[in-house]
């Protein structure tokens, strides 16, 4: 397993300087964000511009981008763009959201088939995030999209199943299908807490993964808007050396 930060973690730095403080922490590796609401780094400037953006990203850093998470809900033609980028810095894991919760079921398997494939044409791996207010807050009906769509897998979020209305949800089955991990610490009250302050049980996590032959990222995954300066470098730096010494 590999321990990767995302650059949403740092969502108020420039696309350049959050590759540059992720590696400044002692990561290798970096999980590319993609959001049209933040100016860090754009769905549309990386469609319209891969072969600059890929340029950037190997200016910027001497970090291996292994994954991309893409927030936000774009056109096939965009999406086509953004799995060109991807080829181009050899990145084999796109996560995007699942729709809306209400969104009927043939309506998802139809829109996430039609991305699958332009994924695998490019031998890329496509995954769903597991998020509240999405129909992948239900751990079941997450796993029966997958089931659905055969080779799409699932990027798990602890966070939206421990800080959920009512009680925790039990993700274990989720385990099978997932090809990538954010991760932060939560708690029953708040999505982002201080490392420790939190119930995400890492260890388990772990020895889940292990069961099922996960040879893949853990991503540290800190949301925009929780925590700033130091205080979230030193959460950044504290939840790699956790993971690291699971591993």
């Amino acid at each position: 397993m590999h321990i990767a930060a995302s650059t949403r973690s740092l969502w108020d730095f420039a696309f350049p300087a959050a590759c540059l403080q992720i590696q400044e922490l002692g990561f290798d590796k970096v999980e590319i964000w993609l959001n049209e609401d933040f100016d860090q780094l754009r769905p549309s400037r990386v469609a319209g511009d891969p072969d600059g953006c890929a340029g950037l990203m190997r200016e910027a850093s001497r970090l291996t981008p292994n994954a991309i998470f893409l927030e936000s809900e774009v056109d096939i033609a965009t999406f086509k763009g953004i799995v060109k980028f991807a080829k181009l810095q050899r990145i084999v894991q796109i996560t995007i959201l699942a729709s809306p919760k209400g969104t009927p079921f043939n309506t998802e398997i139809d829109r996430l088939r039609e991305r699958y494939a332009i994924c695998h044409h490019e031998a890329i791996r496509l995954s769903i995030l597991t998020k509240s207010g999405t129909l992948t807050e239900d751990p079941h009906t997450a796993v029966e999209l997958c089931q659905s769509v055969k080779g799409l897998g699932i990027t798990l979020d602890p966070s939206y199943y421990i800080c959920s209305q009512g009680s925790q949800v039990n993700f274990d089955l989720i385990f099978p299908d997932a090809l990538h991990l954010h991760l932060r610490d939560t708690s029953p009250t708040e999505l982002q807490v201080l490392g420790g302050l939190g119930e995400v049980d890492y260890n388990h996590i772990v020895q889940m993964l292990r069961q099922t032959g996960y040879q893949r990222s853990l991503s540290v995954d800190l949301l925009p808007r929780t925590m700033e300066g130091e205080e979230r470098l030193r959460e950044m730096r504290k939840l790699r050396l956790l993971l690291t010494s699971l591993l």
